[in-house]
């Protein structure tokens, strides 16, 4: 029997009209969310994902800023635009669209921006909240995407066996850092498998819940699925198509073979992604609530 499909668009647009109706809340006690994107120079993929957040915010009834500096900007004109940005009223989140050019100290960055406005949760003091289990941080968009996934799907992970693939600070870190959490939601025994991992496999197979993020293409295949397991497929991978002479895009996950053993399963596109942009979103209105 096929999968289940965890149908992200739809979940997506709950957590959206959740944020609405936040905002509507906030615009009748005189207070507007306000969310800055900086872009540092034209890469097309940065610019589509940037676009793509103002037309969200906008949608939203969001104040949406977007900053745009050129490739060669230097490190000094990246901060004075974080300095403007951490002391301007309107703005409650910041985000630097990543990655930046070479010349530009992304750790810097983030370190310079305001933790207060740090919707993405990247700064060092929400991270360390994250990990302690304090809730007046930010969550990370991605890995509370994938808990919202669940949470709405019906999915618990208390007491499951978790497997994470990949150990980045954007995805796996904080991802299985959240699911361990005694918090409702969380509770599940977590292993964290990567690169450096032998048998990588041996790992999976016994996942209740398996969440590829490890930035390879179809990874995952069907024989390294737990039966029934719950799959949530994180990456986002562009592969020639051979058929159309285009990129198409695919996970970390082996659909077509993963959709045939696990109980349910993310779809690519359509699962994760629309979630990162949706908790974005809710983190702005969330940093307004705090903040005003």
């Amino acid at each position: 029997m096929a999968a289940k499909i965890i149908d992200g668009k739809a979940i997506a647009r709950m957590v959206n009209e959740e944020t609405l109706a936040r905002v509507e809340k906030l615009k009748a006690a005189g207070k507007t969310p306000g969310l800055a994107v900086v872009l540092i120079g034209d890469d097309p993929a940065s610019q589509v994902y940037v676009n793509s957040k103002a037309k969200k915010c906008a949608e939203l009834g969001i104040y949406s800023d977007k900053r745009v500096l050129p490739a060669d900007a230097s490190m000094s004109d990246v901060l004075d635009l974080i300095d403007k940005l951490n002391r301007d009223p309107k703005i409650d989140g910041i985000l630097v669209q990543s990655p930046p050019p070479p010349q530009i100290d992304e750790e810097k960055v983030i370190a310079a921006i305001d933790p207060d406005k740090d919707v993405d949760c990247f700064h060092e003091r929400n991270v360390g909240k994250l990990l302690i289990g304090k809730t007046d941080g930010f969550r990370p968009c991605t890995p509370y995407g994938v808990l919202v996934l669940l949470e709405k799907s019906g999915i618990d992970p208390a007491g499951r066996h978790a497997v994470v693939i990949g150990r980045s600070n954007i995805v796996g870190k904080p991802l299985a850092a959240m699911l361990m959490q005694k918090a409702k939601g969380a509770n599940a025994t977590v292993t964290v498998v990567h690169s450096g991992t032998p048998d990588i496999a041996k790992y999976t197979r016994d996942a209740d819940i398996l969440i590829a993020a490890i930035g390879k293409p179809e990874f995952v295949t069907g024989d390294m699925i737990k039966p029934g397991a719950v799959v949530i497929d994180v990456g986002i991978n562009r592969i020639p198509n051979p058929e159309t002479g285009k990129n198409k895009l695919v996970g970390d996950v082996n659909f077509q073979e993963a959709v045939e053993v696990a109980g349910a399963i993310t779809p690519v596109p359509g699962g994760v992604g629309p979630m990162t942009i949706a908790i974005l979103m809710s983190n702005a209105v969330t940093a307004c609530e705090r903040r005003r």
